[in-house]
């Protein structure tokens, strides 16, 4: 597709967006520090993982959240502050040398969500805004980089609807090209008053767009509380999410979910639904609309509840054994007021030959000790392009590398 060059921003446009608010370029975080040390001898022996598998510290990044990859091996890191991380391996000895402020000129607010195009365009989802990078892989060492909204600010969601909760977005370029943005709700249940609003404007759901100007929104999933992850089955294409479910009805319920899209368009239970089965408490005695029940999906996996199920990835590596081959890797950032805490660990998810969720289990723990502290709270999962798999810790402010030894 042919872009609109009046359309591009070079930096100095780039600059006018931060709204005079530019933070000095070149800022660079130390990797060979105290705290890395401590996690190489403290921490990461404390990480259980299947026979053969091993797990080592891929680069110190505070606030470390959602991953996006690059062919060549740069790895992107969101945060929820107003930074956005580049790692590169200099060496290639699979440990980033270097970990610098990608975009600095940019005034980034929440961004959490990055994600990769395949002709090597970078998505920042922010708060309430897209940011679109051409050519990220040489950004940083252009003269004339060059960058725009996709979605300018204020116009992600409406700024009646902006909140400190679930502010954290999370996106991924589908394999028809578009680009899918999650947009949590920022109520621990959404009142009855917002629900029009929410199923228009595509809060509560997913929502996906043109991302090479934005265009032809739509909503292809509704009623989901907060999806802070999601993927497509490489095999048939299908989106898969997991989902954030409700707070203060008890330490065992209402369970997390991990959901998958039979097709666009469909109604995944919340607010009605608390997580699973488990209606609301504010819901519970009113009948669900007919138009949502008809499109209802059921959870393919409910999961512990509180845990927080976060990011997700799809394998297609070949350096996992084959059990592995296009499992689900998720990432369960742990509780927050569970009375005894629960999560803090990455799971595999295995499918059938038809695509469907057989069984999750626990594959690296450790982050949750027995004196219920949290050594690390893992956040996103991403495949490395040798096979291994990347996991963020936003506690530890790391990205851990595991990999398959067969030893």
């Amino acid at each position: 597709m042919k872009l609109n060059t009046a359309s591009v921003v070079t930096i100095s446009a780039v600059l006018a967006l931060a709204a005079g608010n530019v933070q000095a370029a070149g800022e660079r975080i130390a990797q060979s520090t105290a705290a890395a040390s401590d996690l190489r001898n403290d921490v990461l022996p404390k990480i259980t993982l299947p026979d053969g598998f091993k797990i080592e510290l891929f680069a110190i990044a505070p606030n470390a959240r959602h991953l996006a990859v690059s062919p060549k091996g740069t790895v992107w890191i969101g945060t929820r502050s107003d930074r956005v991380w580049q790692a590169t391996d200099k060496d290639g000895d699979k440990i980033a040398d270097m970990v610098e402020r990608f975009a600095p000129q940019v005034n980034f607010k929440v961004s959490n969500g990055v994600c990769l195009s395949k002709d090597g365009s970078l998505y920042v989802a922010e708060h309430n805004r897209v940011m679109h990078f051409f050519d990220a892989e040489t950004y940083m060492q252009s003269d004339t980089p060059k960058a725009e909204p996709l979605v300018k600010l204020g116009e992600l969601t409406p700024r009646s609807e902006q909140s400190y909760g679930h502010n954290a977005r999370v996106c991924k370029i589908g394999p028809d090209d578009k680009i899918y943005i999650s947009l949590g709700q920022p109520y621990n249940v959404s009142p009855a008053k917002k629900l029009d609003l929410y199923k228009e404007t595509g809060i509560g759901g997913i929502i996906r767009l043109n991302r090479f100007d934005g265009s032809e929104r739509e909503v292809v999933a509704q009623g989901i509380r907060n999806s802070v992850g999601h993927d497509f089955n490489p095999k048939d294409g299908s989106l898969w999410f997991t989902d954030n479910q409700v707070d203060g009805m008890g330490d065992d319920i209402p369970p997390g979910e991990l959901n998958k899209a039979p097709k666009m368009g469909m109604w995944y239970g919340f607010p009605h639904y608390g997580g699973g089965d488990t209606r609301t408490n504010e819901y519970k005695d009113q009948a669900i609309p007919k138009e949502d029940l008809a499109r209802y999906v059921a959870p393919q996996i409910e999961t512990v509840a509180h845990a927080a199920d976060l990011g997700m990835t799809f394998y297609t590596g070949e350096q996992f054994p084959k059990a592995y081959q296009n499992a689900i890797f998720s990432a369960q950032h742990g509780s927050w007021n569970r009375s005894t805490p629960v999560g803090a660990r990455v799971m595999v998810t295995y499918l059938d030959d038809n695509g469907d969720a057989i069984k999750m289990e626990p594959f690296a723990e450790g982050w949750l000790n027995a004196a219920g502290r949290y050594l690390g709270r893992p956040v996103d999962v991403a495949q490395y392009i040798d096979g291994s798999i990347l996991v963020s810790d936003d506690k530890a402010g790391a990205v851990y590398r595991i990999y398959y030894s067969g030893k």
